[in-house]
């Protein structure tokens, strides 16, 4: 990002000083340290450094929230929540080649644990936020700037704590803008043709799990049973997993096929489906998964001896809902365990929805424009799920876009949650840019 401007620069610098902010979520509260305060912390000071008052929340030890706000020109409009998740999951170290909290450059390429989840748009919306306050440029509407703790969780001391504790931080607000999106895709697919697709997630699949029970009575292995735990659970899970739910045509799911189709000449056909999303090229996982309900088999559990047939069984499904599809799958993961083997529901967050129509995509169509004349925006369903479905609570329409032109054989996808984790140098100047034009004009 060599002579670009200074929110360029300060965009870079901030997404690398929070890479190397160690600030990995296990899930588990004995393991959590104080990464997250830190960065909040970090975020906190580079904005009072600007003159920025931001508000810090830790509702447990280690699990801070940064919130601040920036008046627009229009009060009566609806204020706009722009986040980003401060904590990142895990990194096996084995599995690099570039240190995962180092944030070094190679060939143009920023490595590190969140370069993409979301440490990225955390360091764009600081500078952006700071250049509004340098430049002295006011927004159309309210900007609520939030950079969250323990997304990676569930959310739920982050953006969950916030929605039920502190909702006050989030007054008037109508729509807000955050993961997953806002990557580029090559949009026609045929050689020469370099057209590209700026996803925009206006819908994310509801979450929850599930556990399947085998009970029975211990027994010696010697001694084989019919009513064996582990067989009726082995049975139950190979049913689940092969089981495919029924294509649910959601609006974001179809606009996306008509914009893809159009541009491809694919007709997305019940009869075509499958073979039409498997042209998409790397894109076909992510829009594949979002077609339907899924119920995952993830975990299995069982006995400890060899030669003791347990008492109990268990396996734990990862479950995705897509709009509306929640009874179903309910019903459906029950009939197909069977009676003998009991399914036990976890906590259940179904599936958000914002209109695929809305001013803000025609504002986010222009911001990108002037960088990417021929780019497209295209709503998308993602089929897995951010805070956005907290903040659903209070109405809030979420959309997930942070915009970035990367190499047309680049998955940005793929990088979530992966080893050597990156993201192209000059796609977060692109972020930076076009993030600007959108919350400024918004």
């Amino acid at each position: 990002m060599t002579g670009g401007s200074l929110l360029e620069k300060e965009t870079l610098d901030f997404v690398r000083d929070l890479i190397r902010i160690d600030s990995v979520n296990t899930g588990v509260a004995e393991t959590i340290g104080d990464g997250e305060t830190r960065a909040a912390r970090y975020v906190q000071e580079r904005l009072a450094d600007a003159g920025i008052e931001a508000e810090l929340v830790e509702p447990r030890p280690g699990r801070a929230s940064v919130v601040a706000r920036i008046r627009g020109r229009e009060p009566a409009a609806g204020a706009l929540l722009v986040h980003a998740h401060l904590d990142v999951v895990p990194v096996d170290e084995t599995d690099w080649t570039r240190p995962p909290f180092g944030a070094e450059i190679h060939d143009g390429f920023l490595y590190g644990r969140g370069a993409v989840d979301m440490k990225d748009y955390a360091g764009m919306l600081l500078a952006v936020a700071r250049h509004y306050a340098r430049e002295g440029i006011v927004p159309r509407r309210d900007l609520v700037f939030a950079f969250l703790a323990d997304e990676e969780s569930g959310g739920v001391w982050g953006a969950g704590w916030i929605v039920e504790h502190r909702p006050d931080l989030l007054a008037g607000v109508t729509e807000a803008l955050s993961e997953v999106g806002g990557f580029s895709v090559p949009l026609s697919g045929r050689p020469g043709h370099d057209r590209r697709a700026y996803l925009v997630a206006t819908s994310e699949k509801g979450v929850s799990w599930a556990t399947l029970v085998a009970r029975g009575e211990a027994s010696h292995g010697s001694r084989p049973r019919d009513d064996n735990t582990v067989v009726r659970l082995a049975r139950a899970v190979a049913a689940v997993g092969a089981h495919r739910f029924p294509v649910v045509r959601t609006p974001a799911l179809q606009r996306f096929f008509d914009v893809f189709g159009a541009a491809r000449g694919l007709a997305f056909t019940d009869e075509t489906l499958a073979e039409d999303v498997e042209s998409l090229g790397f894109v076909a996982g992510l829009v594949g998964a979002s077609t339907r309900n899924t119920a995952t088999p993830t975990v299995l559990a069982a006995g400890e001896k060899t030669n003791v047939i347990p008492a109990e069984a268990s396996a734990r499904l990862d479950l995705r809902i897509v709009p509306g599809g929640d009874d179903d799958l309910r019903r459906t993961v029950r009939a197909i365990a069977g009676d003998d083997v009991d399914v036990d529901f976890g906590r259940w967050w179904s599936a958000t929805e914002a209109p695929i129509d809305a001013p803000l995509l025609g504002v986010i169509q222009r911001a990108v424009g002037e960088d990417d004349p021929d780019g497209v925006v295209v709503p998308y369903l993602l089929p897995a799920s951010t805070d956005n479905k907290h903040f659903a609570r209070l109405g809030i329409a979420g959309y997930g876009f942070v915009p970035l032109r990367v190499p047309l054989d680049f998955d940005v996808f793929a990088q979530f949650h992966a080893a050597d984790e990156r993201v192209p140098v000059d796609a977060l100047a692109f972020g930076a840019r076009v993030t600007e034009r959108i919350l400024r004009t918004a």
